[in-house]
């Protein structure tokens, strides 16, 4: 560690400092400190093994070496005979290394209240033509700012900043840039030291640090290519400079606050004391651990330069924490402890909750859009924060929008809100399930029904173009051509522009394969409404009912004939426990989906009041994103799904053929029908609802036209199960869901792990099958297997 120069910038002095590492290839042997009576430190950088490390100074014993955990580096305890040296030599692996020997420079910061950071100066040169090369936390300007805010708020006298110097010591530049900046801007520091690390300091296979792969919070990370990897741009990894930094500069310290340059600490409250004076009370030891935030902002102004004022957001569902410490170093116990970016391990921290501190995210990510940073939806404006931007740091941030929404529509029971119920779905060759499906709702309380279709060969499209006239549906061509979306989607979208989903009271997306059974009263929805109090959204969780042994096709009742389901407490596969969602048309989310409304305005989250099929209250996680329940947030007491993804064999040939509205690229195999076709038990509670359903069948079906377009869709049915039976592939396939050897595992499949339904029913073995012939499988036993490379469909 060599002084470079000093100079005066105001009333604080500023020392410039290089370490002169010595290195081989990766490895870096970064200073060697003595302790003037012949005590020495090595310290290593994160490349380094131990069992490469040899000591060939005859002058220097090496008594132990202590890898940090992880990649952080490791240290080397020794001594040397000759205390006046001011170099040792070393060997990695068979190379030489000769390592500057310097002593300790405690002074400079002796009595200070210090901040301790990290600078990147590699982010400030171009890596690419397309790079603006925006490095806000190495700008002297905004590092004045920082100082002075925490030397404020705070009492911070001193501050020592890990320079870390570009490829070609860009950056060394920095300390007289930094002094010419603060004569400009004074602050109420006493010294600042700039220490210089030449050479990478980041983490090994990582590339851009500022790259959205590394914000924490941003949405679509399993979509994004890694950056190239690049130690110089990556995070900091040299973990083992902050014992270096406590080794040779801070022990004899008053405090210590580890901040990254996007931290910024809250101003105390009135009468509070700062964070070093929490430190120095805090026992065991005088060590308090900062459980800071993530803020982010809602907009930038148009230059798009993010600065810490624009931060007013906080998520309302994600956790969005990280810690930092203070620690106070004269006062500590004389006890082996080491020094980590996010706590000092070996020493008793105390929690300060009262301590606020921010990360502002953009400053991280400059070059990101807000939303690329956290999603939207999730965000809400923060009170504290606004006034931490107004107050404090003088800014007039973009505010976030106030949500469209009438409170009093939000406040009154669930019962009160309203009869208009809208279904919205998409369907293709669906003739012979159509009427029982209308049916059975409108008995049920739904009021109208939105349906598109799409290629229809078994009359579907005319049908529903005659109930239209009718007036008991409302019936479009799918635009998914038009719109190049696949059809259930482009579907959702072209309903939300219509004025009977936009007058709509409750709005719920299904398919045609999907019963809603309540559970309550006398099973109607207003019986489900006024079960759930205040709640504005609720989710139905899948029952999968399988075929129930039915191999043929009946022109009856799906409810009557199918019984066999997945238990209640079947968490396997992954869509046993999918859910369709029943929610009030409030504003509170902009788009249909097609387990859940999407689009959730984030500053509309506080009205939202979503309950399971239990009535029970949906955690915050699972508002902008969750689809289906967990051993959490199952509940089938008030209302469920019924899930007839399979019907009979015959039919699911014909399902096959006709491919899905959703999942177009996927075909239904055998992998399909082994997931969904669940005859584990017997469910028959819906059918107290047949009596109803037949009266409204009835009642539609005594007009002789209705009556004719349903007997043409089961004809369509029945000849295209001919159709396929004749063909030699859908004839095996025919046989083999018929099999004994499928029909056993439709019973075993609670004894089965996930990897097992994304393996297929193939990954059975058959003594698996045949050891449990009656297709009963007892409590003990469980397969799993290997999770396969590719899931099969």
């Amino acid at each position: 560690m060599i002084e470079l120069s000093t100079t005066l910038s105001g009333k604080t002095e500023v020392v410039h400092m290089t370490l002169k590492p010595a290195r081989h290839d990766n490895v870096a042997a970064l200073a060697a400190l003595g302790d003037g009576i012949g005590g020495v430190r090595v310290y290593f950088n994160h490349s380094a093994q131990a069992g490469k490390l040899k000591i060939e100074n005859s002058g220097f014993t090496a008594n132990k070496v202590i890898p940090l955990h992880g990649t952080a580096g490791l240290s080397v305890y020794g001594s040397v005979t000759d205390t006046t040296a001011n170099a040792l030599s070393l060997s990695y692996d068979g190379v030489p290394l000769t390592v500057p020997l310097f002593s300790s420079r405690s002074d400079l910061f002796t009595g200070q209240d210090c901040l301790l950071s990290t600078l990147n100066q590699a982010l400030s040169i171009p890596a690419d033509e397309g790079d603006a090369a925006a490095n806000p936390l190495a700008d002297p300007a905004y590092i004045c700012t920082w100082l002075a805010h925490h030397a404020l708020y705070h009492g911070a006298t001193a501050a020592l900043f890990l320079n870390r110097l570009g490829p070609n010591g860009q950056g060394s530049d920095f300390f007289a840039r930094f002094s010419d900046v603060l004569k400009q801007s004074p602050t109420k520091m006493q010294r600042i030291v700039v220490l210089d690390l030449p050479g990478p300091t980041g983490r090994i296979g990582e590339g851009d640090e500022r790259h959205l792969i590394y914000a924490p919070d941003a949405p679509g990370k399993g979509r994004m290519e890694p950056p190239v990897p690049d130690p110089w741009r990556a995070r900091f990894s040299d973990e083992i400079l902050l014992e270096l930094a406590r080794d040779a500069l801070f022990t004899r310290a008053s405090g210590i606050a580890y901040l990254d340059l996007s931290d910024w600490l809250a101003p105390p409250e009135p009468g509070d004391c700062t964070v070093y004076d929490a430190a120095r009370a805090a026992r065991p030891d005088p060590l308090i651990t900062l459980t800071g935030q993530r803020a982010f902002a809602w907009k930038l102004p148009n230059s798009g330069e993010p600065s810490p004022g624009d931060h007013i957001c906080t998520p309302f569902d994600l956790k969005a924490s990280f810690s930092r410490w203070v620690f106070c170093p004269v006062q500590r116990r004389n006890i082996p402890h080491v020094w980590r970016p996010h706590r000092i391990i070996g020493l008793e921290a105390q929690a300060a909750p009262d301590k606020q501190l921010w990360r502002f995210s953009g400053m991280r990510h400059p070059n990101a859009a807000p939303a690329q940073i956290a999603p939207k939806s999730s965000l809400r404006e923060n009170t504290e924060l606004l006034d931490f931007s107004r107050n404090t740091l003088g800014y007039n941030p973009f505010r976030v929008p106030e949500p469209e929404i009438d409170p009093k529509l939000v406040s009154v029971p669930a019962a009160e809100r309203g009869n208009k119920v809208v279904l919205v779905t998409a369907m293709k060759n669906e003739g012979p399930f159509l009427l029982e499906w209308i049916a059975y709702h409108r008995v049920i309380g739904v009021t109208d029904i939105i349906v598109f279709t799409n290629d229809c060969t078994d009359g579907t499209d005319s049908f529903l173009d005659l109930l239209a006239k009718r007036g008991i549906v409302e019936h479009y061509p799918n635009p998914f051509r038009e719109m190049n979306l696949k059809p259930q989607h482009a579907g959702f979208r072209a309903a939300e522009q219509m004025e009977t989903v936009k007058n709509a009271d409750w709005l719920m997306t299904m398919d045609v394969d999907e019963f809603i059974n309540v559970h309550v009263g006398d099973g109607h929805l207003q019986d489900l409404f006024a079960a759930v109090g205040q709640a504005n959204m609720i989710s139905c969780t899948w029952r999968l009912f399988g075929n129930s042994d039915l191999e043929t096709y009946e022109d009856d009742f799906l409810l009557r004939q199918f019984t066999r389901c997945a238990a209640k407490s079947a968490s396997r596969p992954h869509q046993a426990w999918g859910f369709k969602t029943l929610y009030q048309n409030n504003g509170i989310f902009k788009k249909l989906g097609v387990h859940r409304p999407k689009g959730l305005d984030g500053a509309a989250a506080g009205y939202l009041n979503w309950v399971n099929g239990s009535g029970q209250e949906m955690p915050k996680k699972e508002f902008r994103s969750g689809w289906r329940s967990n051993k959490d947030t199952v509940g089938y007491d008030l209302v469920s799904l019924n899930h007839y993804a399979v019907r009979s064999t015959q039919s699911f040939l014909v399902k096959r053929d006709r491919g899905r509205v959703n999942h177009v690229d996927r075909d239904q195999g055998g992998a399909y029908w082994f997931r969904m076709n669940h005859n584990t038990t017997e469910d028959r509670s819906i059918q107290r609802m047949i009596p109803t359903l037949a009266a409204e069948w009835d009642r539609l079906m005594a007009d002789p036209e209705i009556a004719a377009a349903h007997a043409h869709s089961v004809a369509c049915h029945r000849s295209k199960i001919k159709e396929l039976l004749a063909q030699p592939e859908p004839q095996a396939f025919y046989i083999t869901l018929n099999s004994s050897r499928y029909q056993s595992l439709s019973r075993l499949l609670p004894a089965f792990g996930s990897n097992v339904f994304l393996a297929g029913p193939e990954s059975v073995p058959n003594e698996i099958v045949e050891r449990f012939t009656e297709g009963t499988s007892p409590d003990h036993f469980f397969l799993t297997v290997e999770k396969p490379e590719e899931t099969e469909h």
